[in-house]
C-alpha cells in the first residue's frame, strides 16, 4: 500500500492533506506533537483503519532517524513525505526574544532538513519517492515582523533547490510548495516576542484560500509522472513573487507601504 507521511498534521494544511491522501487510498502517517490532537484528526479520516500516528517535535529533530524507522514500520515504506510542521512568530527582530528565534528556525528548517536527510537514501535504495517540503511566499522576500519565519523558510528553499540539483538523474523527487495565504488558524499559535503564543489570526489569512482546495491541488500535483520542482499556489498574493523577482525597486516601495508598521502611530 502507497504511504504518505504528513508532518504537522494535527491542523489546517497538514490535516488537509491528510484527509486528501487518506481519501485516495494512500496508507497515511499523522505527525505532530499533541497525541490527543492526532488522534482525534485520525478518527475524522475517511478511512481511519488505513493510518497510524507518530508524535514527534521537530525542534528536536536530531531524532529524524529513529522517527523514520517508525514510519516505515507500518507498511515498510514511505512513497511521500511532506515537510510541513513548522511553526511561526509575530515581533519584530528588536523585540523577539534570540531563543524563540531559534526555535522557528530550528523548527521549520532544522526539522526539515533532518527528516529529509533520513528519508532520502531509503528511497534511492528503493527506486522511487517524493519529498516536498512546505515553504512559503515569504521564502521569497522578507516581511515585518516575520524575519525568523522568512529566514526558516527562504533556508527550506535554498536548502531543496540544491537537492533538487543533486537528485535530478535519480528516480527520487524533491519539490517546494510555497503557499500563499491559506484559512487557517496558524497564527493564533504563532509565538510572540516572550515565546507565548499570540492568540490573534491574520486577516489575510481568514480571507485565503480554503485548505481543502489547497490539499486537492496539491494531490493532482503529486500524481504527475513529472511532477514540478517548485509550485506556488495561493490567490492574487503569489504573484508577489514575480513581483519581487523582476521589479525588486518598486516592490520593496509597495510592499513596505502595504506593511508599515508604523502607520497609525505618533
Amino acid at each position: 500500500m502507497k504511504t504518505a507521511w504528513i508532518t504537522g498534521s494535527s491542523s489546517g494544511i497538514g490535516k488537509a492533506m491528510a484527509m486528501e491522501f487518506n481519501r485516495h487510498g494512500y496508507f497515511t502517517i499523522l505527525s505532530a506533537r499533541r497525541a490527543e490532537v492526532l488522534s482525534k484528526v485520525q478518527n475524522e479520516l475517511p478511512h481511519p483503519e488505513n493510518s497510524a500516528v507518530l508524535i514527534l517535535d521537530l525542534a528536536q529533530y536530531k531524532d529524524a532517524e529513529q522517527w523514520t524507522k517508525q514510519a516505515l514500520s507500518h507498511t515498510g515504506r514511505v512513497d511521500i513525505l511532506v515537510n510541513n510542521g513548522g511553526v511561526g512568530h509575530l515581533g519584530r527582530v528588536v523585540e523577539m526574544a534570540l531563543d524563540v528565534e531559534e526555535k522557528v528556525i530550528q523548527t521549520n528548517f532544522w526539522g526539515t532538513a533532518a527528516l529529509t536527510k533520513a528519508m532520502v537514501p531509503l528511497m534511492l535504495e528503493k527506486g522511487s519517492g517524493q519529498i516536498w517540503s512546505i515553504g512559503s511566499i515569504l521564502a521569497y522576500f522578507g516581511s515585518p515582523k516575520l524575519a525568523a519565519y522568512a529566514a526558516s523558510k527562504s533556508a527550506v528553499v535554498g536548502y531543496m533547490e540544491s537537492l533538487q540539483y543533486e537528485l535530478r538523474k535519480t528516480p527520487v523527487h524533491a519539490g517546494i510548495l510555497s503557499p500563499g495565504f491559506i484559512n487557517t488558524n496558524v497564527t493564533l499559535s504563532s509565538l510572540g516576542p516572550d515565546g507565548k503564543p499570540i492568540g490573534k489570526n491574520s486577516v489575510a489569512q481568514e480571507k485565503g484560500m480554503l485548505p481543502e482546495e489547497l490539499a486537492r491541488k496539491f494531490y493532482r500535483i503529486t500524481q504527475k509522472n513529472q511532477p514540478p520542482l517548485q509550485v506556488v499556489i495561493g490567490g492574487y498574493e503569489k504573484w508577489a513573487v514575480t513581483f519581487k523577482r523582476y521589479l525588486p525597486k518598486i516592490f520593496f516601495k509597495v510592499y513596505g507601504k502595504l506593511t508599515d508598521i508604523t502607520r497609525g502611530k505618533k
